[in-house]
């Protein structure tokens, strides 16, 4: 059989104790709470926006080595680093364009230098066929009759341009939605805070409810 005695009592002892840490709780004031959520949430904000600020620092100078021919990689690679572990620091911009770096300049440079390359070959492959051909037919003051054989020369060994992937040329970087920087730790201390004012503000409505 059930102690009913025992369970009032049981109950009784525990009213009690939780009436106490009630109390106890009650006696933190609430705008105190509320001062050091505020000042956590300030300070939040302003980190936020220093790890955004820096990113478009970072950012503009991959942009800025990407133009002036610079050192393109290690630029990328600050900015991978510091945006995989820095929370607030998202690449894309309000231009709409994906991937948000892209590296333009330098896939010019290297469209331009292909150019070049094969150019300078196909150069390089027509003098090879005028030697070949009049050594193929000596006769002929004009070289008239070796016309086709360079022409069949060049045809047999030229070189096209070289296509160049430019998905290799473009970059997204992804920022975590949490990082333990000043950021994220004064994130998480509002979040804590926010919760006790919470429990502040039931505590008080609670013990009302047991006085009553």
């Amino acid at each position: 059989m059930v102690d009913y005695k025992k369970a009032l009592g049981l109950f009784h002892m525990d009213k009690k104790s939780l009436h106490h840490s009630l109390t106890t709780l009650r006696r933190v004031k609430v705008w105190y709470l509320l001062l050091a959520f505020l000042s956590s949430s300030v300070i939040c904000v302003l980190a936020l926006r220093a790890n955004n600020l820096q990113m478009v620092a970072l950012r503009d100078d991959v942009y800025e080595a990407d133009k002036n021919n610079g050192d393109v990689e290690g630029a990328l690679q600050d900015l991978r680093a510091y945006v995989y572990s820095h929370m607030n620091t998202k690449l894309a911009g309000d231009s709409g364009v994906y991937p948000p770096i892209q590296l333009k300049y330098t896939y010019q440079r290297l469209q331009e230098a292909e150019k070049a390359r094969t150019k300078a070959e196909n150069d390089r492959i027509y003098t090879d066929a005028q030697v070949f051909c009049e050594q193929q037919n000596p006769s002929g003051f004009s070289g008239r009759g070796r016309v086709s054989c360079i022409e069949e020369y060049v045809k047999s060994h030229g070189v096209s341009e070289r296509k160049i992937p430019d998905a290799m040329y473009k970059f997204d970087f992804v920022s975590p939605y949490w990082s333990p920087d000043l950021a994220g730790f004064s994130m998480l201390l509002s979040g804590v805070l926010f919760l006790l004012i919470s429990l502040r503000i039931a505590a008080g409505y609670v013990i009302k409810r047991l006085v009553a």
